[in-house]
């Protein structure tokens, strides 16, 4: 059975990589910039993207689309920001793959949006191998997830382009070891960006959104500046 599962899951792969290359032509095509975040659930997706877009609204033109297996309590949270926002029910699927997001997407003008957001399912083994057609891959480790959390899951942490340490305001309480952490993520995926924020009090936000606009402009400067494991 094994050749069998491991054919399908080739077939998969091709289909979703073939859909991923075609979305991301066209986001280039219109100049929007799409953001995939990825995390285990819990790490703060939901908080971190409502503030981003709150922030982002006042100079760009920002949209969001939201994965969860079930439920529209986060479209719903991040719908308060005031961006146009998609809800996709995966139902079983541990991830959101590319045909989802341009389903969800596809009675949206995306000449009218700067910026497009995908939070992905909360997973840190199953959105890996799913390019979504983004051009920034975004993973979350919260500071109560554990310092080895980097070294557990290093697939994922190699396609990522950017690590964010979020919620850092209660670090202390819950003893974690910013240094090994750190230590950790580098040893993982050597050279990545690393931020530090706290979505609810405000820490890092400015950096963060900084990095998302410098990063948007040189993919509008120059495609090949936008660095992407998937491509």
């Amino acid at each position: 059975m094994k050749p069998r599962i491991l054919e399908v899951r080739t077939k998969i792969l091709k289909h979703n990589d073939e859909i991923a290359r075609e979305m991301r032509s066209d986001f280039a095509r219109r100049g929007l910039f799409v953001v995939n975040l990825v995390s285990s659930p819990g790490a703060g997706k939901t908080e971190l993207l409502t503030h981003t877009l709150s922030r982002l609204g006042r100079d760009y033109r920002i949209a969001a689309v939201v994965g969860d297996l079930a439920t529209e309590n986060d479209a719903r949270r991040i719908a308060t920001s005031g961006a146009p926002t998609k809800q996709i029910e995966t139902g079983n699927i541990c991830h959101l793959e590319a045909d989802m997001v341009s389903g969800a997407i596809a009675d949206w003008n995306l000449d009218e949006f700067d910026f497009l957001f995908i939070e992905n399912v909360g997973n840190l083994v199953c959105p890996t191998s799913f390019d979504l057609g983004e051009h920034l891959r975004v993973l979350l480790l919260s500071v109560t997830e554990g310092e080895d959390k980097p070294l557990k899951y290093p697939t994922l942490i190699n396609t990522a382009d950017v690590t964010l340490i979020t919620k850092i305001d209660i670090a202390e309480a819950v003893g974690f070891d910013a240094d090994q952490m750190k230590a950790n993520i580098q040893s993982a995926r050597p050279g990545i960006t690393m931020l530090d924020v706290a979505s609810k009090r405000g820490d890092g936000m400015e950096a963060w959104i900084d990095f998302l606009v410098e990063r948007r402009a040189a993919f509008l400067t120059d495609d090949n500046a936008v660095s992407s494991a998937r491509s």
